[in-house]
Order: C-alpha cells, then structure tokens, then sequence
C-alpha cells in the first residue's frame, strides 16, 4: 500500500486527476474506470475536466462503472448518483454516456441487476482503476462494517451514520433511501489498481485502522491492505493519526521522477 500525503485536498485532488489521467494514457484511451461519489471525489472531478479541456487526455474510449446507487431512485432524479457523475465529471469530458455503467436503482429484481452489473465488469475486461473514499467508520463503497470480505455487487442496508452523513442532498436522514446497490469489497479488490482518497480530520481515525489496524470486516476497507496496487491519497489532516506518516513522506518524497504519478502532464 502506497501512502501519499499532501497539504490540503486542493493539492491531493491535483495528484489524484494526475494519477487517473495517467492510468487513461497507459491504457492507450481503452481505460475501464471505477467511479465514486459523495464529496470527496468532487475537486479531482473537477481537475480531470480542467486535464480534458486543455487537451491532454480524452475520454472516449473510456469505460466507467459507479460503486454505488440508491435503490428505488431513478437516474434522472437529481439525488441519484447518475445525476451526480454526469454532473460533476461525463458532462465536462467527451465520454460515451453508453459506456457509463451505474446500478439501476429502479430495477423490477434487484437481485438479478446485481449479477448483470457483476457480468458487465467482466465483460469489460474487469476495471483497470478503482477510484474509492472512506467513510469515518472506515466503509467503502456501501459496504458497511461487517461485509463479507469477499463480497459481490449486491443490496446492501445503510446504517444510521451512513445516512446522516448522505443527508444533506435528501433534507434529512430520515429521507435517505435505507437501501442501495453496491459493488462488493471482493468486486473491489479484484480492480487492478485502488486509489482511495481521504481528506479532513474527520476520517483521521478511519485512515489510520485502514493502513495501520488489523485486517477486519469491522473496518471494511482494510481489505486493500492486501490490494497488490493500492494508492491511499490523503492531506494532512487525514493523515494526522498515522503513526507512521514521516516514514510515507520519506518514502514518497524520494521516489525518482520516472516512478512519480504527481508530476504535470506533458
């Protein structure tokens, strides 16, 4: 596990668009991106369009597969994550709205939308990057403390804290669907790289079980410290509880230029 540390999110959301823009390069424009929400995505979504704009990657061979939706809400209702990504990322790039894959949270059999969403990826070729935040009970995706480690794309219960902290696009907890969609850690961990982002104080303890804790469904994210390619993004504050924060800066400050993923694209 790659940990990098950064001043602010402002500067670790430049390195994350760098990293993704990067992975769409090596992957001569063909790149299969998983794709997350919420409000720890927003400003690197918003320094891959400001990358696209200045003609330095495209999006349209691209393919992207979504975490997550809320189950019994329509992609066209503006508190879905459908309306999310094509507000905050595919209407700024030139990607293929087609080759965008988001669970169907209005789908007749739930059930059975899962098993399709897991043969989509397959058919796809699987995902090249997973981009991932963390919850402050250390969740990713919605796959809430005590997921199977080796967990599918599936329906999973939000819990209360979950809710709370989704509440503000909803108007209250209480209207926060109770049910989702979500790819399964097992569905996450097979990506070939994970990229997960952490900014604020907040998830200062979460961060810290993930990298330095014991592996435990207790702390869902976890699991990536047995990714082969995993890179933890975080500012200063995320990282505050990190016992061991000095020796990632070393580690990452010292890499030569060719190894370094934060550098201006050419």
């Amino acid at each position: 596990m790659e940990v990098a540390i950064f001043k602010n999110d402002t500067l670790a959301s430049q390195a994350a668009a760098l990293l993704i823009a990067r992975r769409i390069r090596k992957n001569s424009g063909h790149a299969v991106l998983g794709l997350a929400t919420g409000q720890t995505p927003l400003l690197t979504y918003e320094e891959l369009v400001k990358i696209y704009v200045a003609r330095k990657v495209s999006f349209k061979d691209v393919t992207a597969f979504n975490l997550d939706e809320y189950l019994g809400l329509a992609g066209s209702d503006p508190r879905s994550y459908r309306a999310y990504m094509k507000a905050q990322l595919f209407s700024g790039v030139d990607i293929d709205l087609s080759r965008c894959h988001i669970p169907d949270g209005m789908s007749k059999d739930a059930q059975e939308e899962c098993l399709k969403y897991e043969e989509k990826i397959r058919t796809a070729g699987g995902i090249d990057l997973q981009l991932l935040g963390i919850g402050q009970d250390g969740h990713i995706g919605f796959n809430e403390p005590s997921s199977s480690l080796s967990s599918r794309t599936r329906i999973k219960t939000l819990t209360e804290n979950t809710r709370v902290a989704n509440a503000a696009h909803f108007g209250s907890s209480e209207a926060v669907p109770k049910h989702v969609l979500t790819m399964g850690l097992g569905t996450i961990m097979e990506a070939r790289q994970c990229v997960l982002l952490a900014f604020g104080a907040n998830k200062a303890n979460a961060v810290a079980k993930m990298v330095e804790g014991a592996l435990t469904a207790s702390v869902p994210a976890s699991i990536l410290q047995m990714h082969p390619h995993c890179t933890v993004i975080l500012d200063d504050q995320a990282a505050s509880k990190l016992e061991r924060q000095s020796y990632y800066r070393e580690v990452f400050d010292k890499k030569p230029d060719w190894q370094r993923w934060d550098l201006p694209l050419s």
